[in-house]
This record gives structure tokens, sequence and C-alpha cells, in this order.
């Protein structure tokens, strides 16, 4: 017994290397690494001209997936292993090119409707939605707590994949994946669901407007304490303002959360329960989701959890197996 719990870090090990580390020497400009290269740009420049019309910034990332690419070993492989972000942000792009509004008719009164039904707040002059109710907590020092949270949605999940990637490639891949999923489970709702955010109600009312631009609703409050337009920046590229339910805000976090305990990162878990709460709750108090948008995001998360641990879990067992039977 106290040998086979000797070998059981080296099974560990062994696991971790047959499933995601490449043991072949580098070779910088190999015809393989080349053509790679090659193939995938042109295609990606097709794709940019062609579908969202080619933008700085697809330039930028061009370039810098390149770098990484040719320029070490360790770059190399942290552009392939982080190449299914890459992948998830040019599907999420092209839904410029494809709008869900086109393929379903946008639904602005319901959502707050059923907003209001199951969530709803009784006040004076009757019942009012949690957005409209937290108005009158409105403060700058909340405001500025709010903004925090909202910007680190997306650096914190890429953050936590980087760590997970130097330090355990198995739930890296199983993140990414999830991560990934989520999306796609998401902009498939987008399409069956397209509906306006709290904001253009607030706004715009119930009447449906294709040339309301993107708002960050909010979070101005943000950028008029700042000084410059942080938030405005970052909504202005929006690919479609019709897209509030499933809040993939919501989704994120809990992704993270999700590894976090399964990993046993131990007081740190504390602080991604603190992210994914101070989203949540920036996302109602800044107009930008209903609750039950919130809702609709976490079931995205737990579908895109389910489908990378389908995924690896049985991936695993087969080389746990194998590792098992020559140990």
């Amino acid at each position: 017994m106290k040998n086979v719990c000797h070998l059981q870090p080296l099974k560990d090990e062994l696991l971790s290397c047959a499933l995601y580390m490449d043991i072949k020497p580098f070779n910088r400009f190999s015809v393989k690494a080349v053509l790679t290269a090659t193939l995938l740009s042109i295609a990606f420049v097709i794709w940019a001209m062609l579908i969202p019309g080619l933008r700085t910034d697809h330039v930028f990332l061009l370039i810098l997936c390149l770098a990484l690419w040719f320029a070490h070993p360790a770059s190399r492989s942290f552009i392939s292993a982080f190449f299914v972000f890459v992948v998830y942000w040019i599907v999420y792009d092209s839904m410029r090119g494809f709008p869900n509004y086109t393929v379903n008719p946008v639904h602005v009164a319901e959502p707050y409707q059923i907003e209001k039904s199951i969530f709803g707040i009784n006040v004076s002059t009757g019942r009012i939605t949690p957005n409209e109710w937290l108005e009158q907590f409105h403060h700058p020092v909340l405001d500025l707590i709010a903004g925090f949270f909202y910007i680190n949605w997306v650096p914190v999940p890429l953050a936590f994949a980087f760590y997970l990637m130097r330090k355990d490639r198995n739930y890296f891949m199983r993140f990414a994946y999830s991560f990934v999923a989520a999306n796609f489970v998401g902009f498939i709702i987008y399409y069956l669901y397209p509906a306006a955010p709290p904001w253009y109600v607030q706004q715009h009312g119930f009447d449906f407007d294709l040339t309301v631009p993107s708002n960050p609703a909010g979070l101005s409050r943000v950028d008029t304490i700042l000084g410059f337009p942080l938030f405005h920046s970052i909504y202005s590229k929006n690919a479609n303002i019709f897209a509030a339910v499933p809040s993939l805000h919501a989704a994120y976090p809990l992704l993270v959360v999700f590894y976090g305990f399964k990993r046993k990162m131990g007081w740190i878990n504390i602080l991604f329960l603190l992210f994914a709460t101070g989203i949540w709750f920036t996302a109602v108090y800044s107009y930008h989701h209903y609750i039950i948008d919130l809702l609709a995001g976490a079931l995205c998360a737990v579908a895109g959890i389910a489908i990378a641990e389908l995924i690896f879990g049985r991936k695993n067992s087969n080389l746990k197996s194998m590792v098992g039977k020559a140990g």
C-alpha cells in the first residue's frame, strides 16, 4: 500500500502530461508551423473582411497571435492553449454580421413584465423592478465599486485560466471548454429569444427601435466620476444591444467559482465569491440586466460545466485506466 501511495503523484503527473503536454522539440519555422500560421491567418482575414468588417483590433489580434506562435516554445504553448478563447471571440464578433433580431422578434416589454411579476418590489406608487428600486441607493462610492467589479468580468476569468494553464492543465482544459460551451449556449439563446436590457426600457420605453446605439447605462456615472469614457468606449463596440437574455456577465464568475472550489483554492475562493456577488449586483444596479437574465446566465454556466466535465471526465477516466495498468 505504501508503494502505491508513492506512485500516485507520478501517475497523476503522467496523466497530465499525456493529456495536454507537447513533448516534441520546438522548431520555430518548421513547414507545419509556417503552414498552420499561414492558413489560419488567411482564413482569419477573409472572415474579418466578409463578416464583421476588418478593424484595427483584428489586425492587432492577428499580429499578437503570430508573434506568440513564432517567438518561443512557451509563447507557442500559451497561444495554442488559449486559442479556444480566440475562437469564442471570433464567433461572438461574427454575430455583427447576423443580428439576432433578423431571426426572431425582439422582446422588449415581456422581460420587464416577467421581472416585475416575479421579483417586483411593492412601493407606494405601485410595483417596480429591482433595477428601479435600486435607483434610490445610487452613490458615487457605490458606482465606483460597481464599476470595478464590472470592468473585471473578463480579465478575472482570463487570469484564472492563465493560472490554471501554468499550474494544472487538466483543470485549465475543463475551465476553458466550459467557458466556451457556456458562451455558445448563451449565443443560441440570444437568437431564440432576442431581448432588450433594462436600460433600453428605462430610456426608450417598450417601442422597438433598431437605431438605438449601445449604452453604458448606469456605468456612465463611473465615466463621469473618472472624467473619461471608460465604459462608453467598451459598450460602443457591443455587437448587439438586444442580447440581454441570458446574462453571460452572470455566467463567467460562476465558472470561476466552480473550478476554484473544485481545485480547493482555499481563501482565494472567498474572493471569487465576492467577485461573483459584485458582478451580479452591478448587473442589476447599473440597469444592464434583470434578475431573470442572471438566472438564465447561471443555467448557461451549468450547461457549460456539464459539457466540459462530460468530455474531459471521460478522457481522464480512460487515461487513468491506462496509467493504472502501467503502474
